[in-house]
């Protein structure tokens, strides 16, 4: 008896490995402090649980239309048009069971075995392993703390070929919150119009927070449009990582594809959740704009801390909730007990030693770094901080 070759393809996600060994210890009565998972601190907003309550108590409590309800993706129209100025349609866009489902139902929806599929570095944990299991060949580029770990047109050109298929990203980018300008997107979108045969995959969940400026998208560029997915979510901006709602925003020949996809797997998503969201995209952003200030209270303090860690070598993100540290000093280091050789014993170190779960830079494509959520309290950021300045200067 042996289970399928698939489980073979691809790796466990590092953010809830550690999360996981993280509660272990926990379990064990150790202080933890988790600097580990891309999870807001906070409750969804009042007006968001009510609907769901006003929901459950009008009985939507049967199957959904497998690519969601049509008020919903009305909703989301609604959206893309306020936040993004994107025209869309309810036949472009799909609803899924959280933005992770999205990206998957589109990289097999779009990629086939051989297909090449460039990701810059560093990228989500997920990105790679879905092109894994669809049996498309990751093409990885390195991008540097230099440029802000963002890809130049010089680097994508260099690295489109004839198997080229598929082109994924994130902005603001999970891990290392680069957030790309318009005329960053502009110059890469100059590239994508000489190969029409490349998808364009855009992860914007992240895009309300964001640092330095509105957010834009890569959408935005007519020419490129219809080649272009945008991937988005409630998780991050509305505090709803929980409820489990996703949706993609591409053109029919794509929404389509993935609708089929979904109808064999998991069908239409939580109907209460819909419901919730219809609230969600088409409510104000106050509640929103709260959170991100606290986002940016503890970024500023992120960038202090930072600086007291010898160590570390960052660029300051733009957007999202991480830090993302090149720590190639410490490799080969030792505290006289425990030697750490790369990102990952670093990471396990740190656990160990100063109980303070993170994840190593390799699962995001950058062997080097290591990624720090500051989606946590202050008071845990400081705790957390504190225990990994003194834990890393023990290592000679």
């Amino acid at each position: 008896m042996s289970l399928s070759s698939i489980l073979d393809r691809f790796s466990e996600p590092e953010t809830l490995k550690m999360a996981k060994l993280g509660r272990q210890l926990r379990s064990e009565g150790k202080d933890v402090v988790d600097l580990s998972l891309g999870e807001p601190d906070f409750d969804t907003p009042k007006h968001i649980k009510q609907a769901a309550i006003q929901a459950i108590n009008d009985n939507y409590s049967h199957y959904t239309p497998v690519g969601g309800f049509a008020d919903l993706k009305e909703a989301v129209c609604f959206k893309l048009k306020r936040d993004n100025n994107l025209d869309y349609k309810a036949e472009n866009i799909i609803v899924s069971t959280g933005a992770k489902q999205s990206i998957a139902n589109l990289i097999l929806a779009v990629v086939d075995k051989g297909d090449e599929v460039i990701i810059p570095t560093p990228y989500w944990v997920t990105y790679s392993e879905l092109v894994k299991i669809a049996e498309g060949v990751v093409v990885p580029v390195e991008t540097t703390l230099e440029s802000k770990y963002k890809i130049t047109p010089e680097q994508l050109e260099a690295a489109i070929t004839d198997k080229t298929k598929l082109f994924m990203f994130s902005s603001p980018c999970n891990p290392s919150g680069a957030v790309y300008t318009r005329d960053e997107l502009k110059g890469l979108a100059e590239v994508f119009k000489k190969h029409p045969q490349v998808y364009i995959m855009s992860d914007e969940i992240y895009e309300y927070i964001n640092y330095v400026g509105g957010h834009e998208s890569i959408a935005q560029f007519d020419e490129i449009k219809d080649r272009v997915a945008i991937v988005n979510g409630l998780s991050k901006g509305f505090a709803m990582t929980g409820w489990r709602l996703g949706y993609l925003a591409a053109s029919p020949e794509i929404v389509k594809g993935c609708e089929k996809l979904q109808g064999q797997i998991t069908s239409g998503t939580n109907s209460i959740t819909q419901r919730a969201a219809i609230v969600a995209l088409k409510s104000n952003l106050d509640s929103t704009y709260e959170m991100v200030k606290e986002f940016e209270r503890r970024h500023k303090r992120v960038q202090e801390l930072v600086c007291q860690i010898p160590s570390f070598k960052c660029y300051i993100p733009d957007g999202a909730f991480y830090i993302f540290p090149e720590i190639s000093s410490l490799f080969g280091k030792s505290d006289g007990e425990t030697k750490v050789e790369n990102a990952e014993d670093v990471c396990m170190y740190l656990l160990h030693t100063a109980h303070v779960s993170t994840v190593t830079g390799s699962a995001f494509g950058s062997p080097n770094c290591i990624r720090i959520s500051f989606a946590n309290s202050m008071e845990n950021i400081e705790k957390g901080f504190a225990r990994i300045k003194e834990a890393l200067d023990k290592l000679k």
